[in-house]
């Protein structure tokens, strides 16, 4: 039964590989241009209070995407709760230490999940034409969710934080997380933000 269950998790990760091969991008130089850039949240500091690598790759890749003119328009989405803003830290970071211009950067404070994420992007802001900026980890998973929104993605993929313990714990909590994304999909479940 152990093993079942092995396999089934392997083939939905072999699935959500498949389906969005050749859909991410890590040279600015061969990503094709989009209208909007959807970027992907997490917390701006670590526990430690120190600067999170992963926010400001996030951040130089989007900028980067901004500058490179391959995107128009930018929708930050993350979480905000009391005390906490992600899509607030995103679009600060942004204009005052990357110099793209607020007036194009939209905030999406319901971005809770990935899966919350991507739907609003194309329920709430009608964008459907997007490039997603995360660690190419994430992207395929919110490239699945994209797909199965029927929306014309690609990824671009942030510079991975490979000297770091959390690449391991994030690779497995990915694999995990892809298997989750295939069973929403197969039943039909949607996650609100």
């Amino acid at each position: 039964m152990v093993e079942i269950a092995v396999l089934l998790m392997i083939l939905a990760n072999i699935w959500v590989y498949a389906l969005t091969n050749g859909r991410t991008f890590t040279k600015i130089s061969k990503i094709p241009p989009r209208e909007t850039a959807l970027v992907l949240g997490t917390s701006p500091r670590m526990k430690s209070g120190a600067s999170n690598p992963y926010f400001t790759s996030r951040m130089d890749a989007t900028a980067l995407l901004y500058h490179h003119g391959k995107i128009k328009k930018i929708i930050v989405s993350g979480e905000k709760s009391p005390g906490y803003d992600e899509p607030y830290a995103m679009k600060n970071y942004l204009v005052y230490q990357e110099g793209v211009p607020e007036s194009i950067i939209t905030e999406d404070p319901k971005g809770f999940k990935t899966q919350a994420s991507i739907q609003n992007c194309k329920r709430v802001f009608q964008k459907n034409d997007i490039i997603i900026v995360s660690q190419g980890f994430h992207n395929l998973r919110a490239l699945f969710y994209a797909r199965n929104n029927n929306m014309n993605a690609l990824g671009f993929d942030a510079q991975d934080v490979l000297a770091n313990r959390s690449y391991y714990r994030n690779q497995s909590r990915e694999f995990l997380a892809r298997v989750v994304a295939v069973i929403y999909y197969i039943f039909g479940i949607e996650r609100k933000g």
